[in-house]
């Protein structure tokens, strides 16, 4: 499956099936994990078979069911951190997807994680992992014009980009992010006030440079 066609297909899913996760997936996702936290300088951790995190009374008012699998984003107290964990986190969350599981990124309503974070780092965000009972549901989504500065002279890569930001997970499907570009340098934000903004900016990131592709253009 390409890239555009699995970030079409990738949906948040909360309610899962009681099947575990066979260890040569593991493996495969371990070994992802390992070279995620190389290059961005984490200590992403993923929990098999632990139900306890998402049998809290706030994962129950998030309307989970059996997520006995998750992702831990952790990483040294940085400025950048909450951008890195949401960049690398959804590079994590396509390769599930890729490798037939399904996911949700959850900001409040779990319990408290079993992830090791060590002095100094901080747990950011978690990502339910496992069979989803079903495969989500499509997104409501704003159009390119509503969140960049796209026209008809826009290069093929900047277009490619936005749609592929558009179809970026964001906390409660805001899509609070603006690009702007000039030239081949490209500059994303988001507003200071709102809902894990940091980390939407770098799932929104993520998606925009995968399908735009990084030979293309600079971040500013």
């Amino acid at each position: 499956m390409d890239t555009l066609s699995l970030m079409k297909s990738r949906h948040s899913v909360r309610r899962y099936q009681k099947k575990p996760i066979p260890q040569e997936i593991r493996c495969q996702l371990d070994a992802y994990t390992d070279e995620l936290n190389r290059t961005g300088g984490l200590h992403i951790q993923i929990l098999y078979d632990e139900p306890e995190c998402f049998s809290s009374r706030m994962a129950k008012y998030g309307k989970f069911e059996n997520a006995d699998n998750y992702i831990a984003m952790v990483g040294s107290k940085s400025p950048t951190l909450d951008e890195r964990c949401g960049y690398f986190g959804e590079l994590l969350v396509l390769k599930a997807q890729q490798l037939g599981l399904n996911t949700c990124w959850v900001a409040l309503t779990h319990g408290k994680s079993r992830a090791v974070v060590d002095k100094g780092e901080k747990e950011v965000i978690l990502i339910s992992l496992g069979y989803g009972q079903h495969s989500g549901h499509e997104r409501r989504s704003k159009r390119a014009g509503d969140v960049s500065d796209i026209d008809d002279a826009a290069p093929e890569w900047y277009r490619r980009g936005i749609e592929g930001a558009l179809l970026a997970p964001t906390a409660v499907n805001q899509q609070k992010f603006r690009f702007h570009r000039d030239g081949d340098t490209v500059a994303a934000s988001t507003p200071r006030i709102g809902t894990c903004l940091p980390i939407d900016l770098g799932i929104v990131k993520c998606h925009f440079e995968l399908l735009a592709g990084k030979e293309n253009f600079r971040w500013k």
